[in-house]
């Protein structure tokens, strides 16, 4: 609840109408709105740092919703989004869904089924935010590791013995424990299992 009272649900949609429609149904049931009548202005807009989820029309001016959707990825906005329109079939709304919107709604829709999309979708930007927060976290304490550890670490995830660490970067295996030590305590590591689950976690595409 907490997540959804204090989360920016955005609006674009050039029929007025329907945009003052969404922000009173959201502002009855506690959510912040903000709303836009094309992809341009939201584009030109600076966004709030705080679960989010994007309501979008497809039939616009300019830039058709079904493009931005698209397009969204690759300009890294990775906002959950319920596609609405007027003019849907089931085709557009297999489309929609492919590319990555969690709902597609045709008009007249039921305000519930909206608003439990848009909680789906501040659900769904929640933990997305958490995750990337929590990789941001593993890669500064990353950072803080020293050439050597850095070195030891990724000989250790890969299953190699101290002995034949010590090998490869042809040091002691003295030297190689108490990098390994220093290592599991700057990343916060109980186990080696902990230690595989970070590096993956840090280096994954």
């Amino acid at each position: 609840m907490a997540a959804a009272e204090n989360s920016m649900i955005y609006i674009i949609d050039d029929d007025s109408s329907v945009r003052e429609a969404l922000e009173d149904l959201l502002a009855s049931v506690s959510l912040r709105s903000r709303s836009f009548g094309s992809v341009q202005e939201f584009l030109d807009a600076e966004l709030v740092d705080a679960p989010s989820c994007l309501v979008l029309d497809v039939r616009m001016p300019g830039q058709s919703g079904m493009d931005f959707l698209r397009r969204m990825p690759g300009l890294g906005l990775h906002l959950p989004t319920v596609v609405i329109t007027g003019h849907g079939d089931i085709p557009m709304g297999v489309t929609a869904m492919k590319d990555g919107a969690i709902e597609f709604l045709t008009k007249p829709f039921r305000d519930q089924d909206l608003l439990d999309a848009i909680h789906l979708g501040i659900a769904r930007d929640q933990a997305r935010r958490a995750k990337d927060a929590a990789i941001s976290e593993l890669r500064e304490r990353w950072a803080t590791l020293t050439r050597g550890e850095q070195e030891v670490m990724q000989l250790v995830v890969r299953g190699l013995l101290n002995k034949q660490i010590a090998g490869a970067l042809e040091v002691s295996e003295i030297t190689v424990k108490v990098r390994r030590s220093h290592l599991m305590r700057k990343m916060g590591a109980q186990t080696l299992a902990d230690l595989i689950r970070f590096y993956d976690r840090i280096h994954a595409a």
